[in-house]
Parts: C-alpha cells; sequence; structure tokens
C-alpha cells in the first residue's frame, strides 16, 4: 500500500467521528489530511481572496437550505474576465481543480467537498461514508461542543440538513446513499481504530 497513491475521500454525518479517523489514518500514514485547507490552496490558485471562498462557503450552507435546485459540478472554470468569476459555483470549481491536482501526485486524505464525486474518474480513490445512530452522534457533539443535548440535536439536524443540501447541489446525487461509496462505516457499532484497521484492510484488497 504505501507503494502505491491513495486518496480517501470521506463523507459524513455530524458527530460521526469522520475527522478524527481520517486524522488517525494520514498520521499513521504519513500523508496530509486536507479539510478547510483546501479553501486557501485554492485561494493561492485562483487569486480569489480566501475570505470570499469561506464567505461563498457561508452564504452557499445558508441558500441551499431553502432550495432544491442543483448545479451539477462539470470542471469547467470560468476566466477571471467573466462577472461569475468569483461566483459560489467557481469557487467550487477552483477546489475540485486543487483536489484533482493533489490526487495527480500524492496520497492524502481529503473530508468532504464532495472529493468522492470530484475524483471519481481517479483509479487511486476510495471514497467512504461514516456514519453514526443519532443518540450517539448527539453525546459527541455534547461533548466536543460542550452543549445541551437540544442543542447538539440542533446543531446535527441543521449540519446533516446543509451537507445533504450541499451534495446534491454540487453532485445530482443523493448523500447518503451507499451507491455512491467504496465503503460505509458505522462508528455507532465500530471503535475509530477499527474503521482505521478496515480501511487499510480495503486498501491493501484494492491496491495488492
Amino acid at each position: 500500500m504505501s507503494e502505491k497513491r491513495f486518496v480517501l475521500a470521506l463523507t459524513r454525518t455530524c458527530g460521526s467521528g469522520a475527522t478524527i479517523i481520517g486524522k488517525m489514518f494520514a498520521e499513521k500514514h504519513g500523508i496530509d489530511f486536507y479539510d478547510k485547507k483546501i479553501l486557501r490552496m485554492a485561494s493561492d490558485d485562483s487569486g480569489i481572496s480566501e475570505e470570499l471562498f469561506a464567505r461563498a462557503d457561508e452564504t452557499t450552507k445558508k441558500s441551499l437550505l431553502y432550495h432544491v435546485t442543483q448545479k451539477v459540478y462539470s470542471g469547467e472554470i470560468i476566466p477571471p474576465e467573466s462577472p461569475d468569476y468569483t461566483k459560489n459555483d467557481n469557487l467550487f470549481a477552483f477546489q475540485a481543480k486543487v483536489l484533482k491536482e493533489l490526487a495527480e501526485r500524492e496520497s492524502f486524505v481529503c473530508i468532504g467537498r464532495a472529493a468522492d464525486y470530484v475524483l471519481r474518474d481517479f483509479p487511486n480513490v476510495v471514497s467512504i461514508f461514516v456514519y453514526a445512530p443519532l443518540e450517539k452522534c448527539i453525546q459527541t457533539e455534547m461533548k466536543r461542543l460542550d452543549m445541551s443535548r437540544k442543542e447538539a440535536e440542533k446543531h446535527i439536524l441543521d449540519m446533516d440538513k446543509y451537507r445533504r443540501a450541499y451534495y446534491r447541489y454540487h453532485t445530482g446525487k443523493e448523500w447518503e446513499s451507499p451507491y455512491n461509496y467504496d465503503l460505509c462505516l458505522n462508528t455507532g457499532e465500530l471503535s475509530y481504530e477499527q474503521c482505521v484497521e478496515l480501511v487499510e484492510h480495503y486498501l491493501q484488497v484494492k491496491f495488492g
């Protein structure tokens, strides 16, 4: 496995522990873990301020919760002379461009960003959906964010609603469908360490 380049594209429900699993795997194998760092890299690549990328993330989060439209990512990047250069869809396209360039040259773990869809044509990508029963997610977020049970449950439901809408908007697919992923891991039944071991075993089987 160490001799082959690969990418883990993690998608997750809020409170499932996917970030911990991804970081554990990345640290163990000496590879990078990308989350919102992609925004900074896309900013450097495009010349558009990182603040604008972050603001677009937040704007998209709010608008997607109330709309069912979609703009499926096609790979097209709008040129700088266009008035739409800094529109949200183009900012997503720059994030996707960065992910593709990374996948061409290194092994890494990426969480979110619809990376499983963006990198679907790369044979070295393993897409993973990490989830857990709502009760476990509530307990995790109560502890992590020092929230009441009611606050944690609302936070989880809001985040999952947004991620579901974000994924549908950019991919045209259903976020929770197992057909989108190579592996689905239930952290209500498995420890984070066991999840890391399962992913390692899958990579060994797939890549030899």
